[in-house]
């Protein structure tokens, strides 16, 4: 479903400030996958989910989604076969609009626009069962703003809107960071969840060393660039942070003493 090859980016070339980001990235993700990925600052995580969304464009190589080459498509072209939930929980949604809208506006990604606008009621009760599934409540809120909603509430609003067409990769962009510790919990079982129901495959950029072995089939790690490490299926159930921490100092030459310093 995702195929990098030898993907190459280089931030300030030529300068003082040159940064190669990623280093000839090679990595394939099959339907259905749901890849966490960890590594300190600087690996190149967010670099990997920017370039594969076309945030930036590539010195180098090739991205494939699902067979197709979009390595030369802007943003705005590959938002047809992409959801992504940032950081920020204030972006992704339009937060003077009302809830049933921006699921509307999602709904309709990659349509054609008309001069006609609103939701009717069939949508209304789609969105309604949609909502449910989040169990938040936000159902019986439909014509609430956005902006009125915390910010787990609008990272769930935003995960629903960021699935609701079925993309071909669903992109999680460290979408707890800004979480307090118990509402992260549960909009990552969320996440769990709709990826699962819906078969989506997923890649997920965290800090969080746990949060990596807790969730998804399969686990990489980066590190200046590359992929050091990239663990599935039964072994991947029964590692540990030591484990991984043990891994990365054999691997990148570094002795680590938590993940805080090895993912802060």
């Amino acid at each position: 479903m995702l195929r990098l090859e030898q993907v190459v980016k280089t931030f300030h070339p030529g300068t003082i400030h040159e940064t190669r980001a990623l280093q000839g990235l090679d990595l394939h993700l099959a339907p259905g996958e749901f890849v966490t990925v960890i590594g300190g600052n600087g690996a190149g995580k967010s670099t990997l989910l920017n370039a594969v969304a076309g945030v930036w464009s590539v010195d180098g190589g090739r991205i494939l989604i699902d067979g197709q080459d979009v390595t030369a498509l802007p943003e705005h072209k590959r938002a047809a076969f992409i959801g992504r939930v940032f950081q920020d929980p204030m972006m992704g949604t339009a937060p003077n609009m009302q809830i049933e809208e921006n699921l509307a506006l999602a709904n309709r990604r990659g349509m054609r626009r008309g001069l006609s606008w609103g939701v009717t009621r069939s949508e209304r009760e789609e969105y309604r069962e949609k909502l449910k599934i989040l169990g938040l409540g936000l159902e019986n809120r439909m014509e609430d703003k956005v902006g009125l909603l915390s910010g787990g509430q609008r990272q769930a609003l935003t995960l629903l809107m960021a699935s609701l067409k079925s993309p071909k990769l669903l992109l999680l962009d460290e979408h707890t960071a800004a979480l307090d510790p118990a509402t992260a919990g549960k909009v990552l079982e969320l996440s769990d969840r709709i990826v699962e129901e819906n078969r989506l495959t997923a890649l997920m950029i965290t800090h969080n060393m746990r949060d990596a072995l807790a969730h998804g089939s399969r686990i990489i790690m980066m590190h200046h660039g590359r992929v050091i490490l990239d663990i599935a299926g039964e072994e991947k159930k029964h590692l540990t942070k030591q484990d991984l921490l043990d891994r990365f100092a054999a691997l990148a030459g570094e002795q680590e003493e938590t993940d805080a310093v090895l993912l802060s």
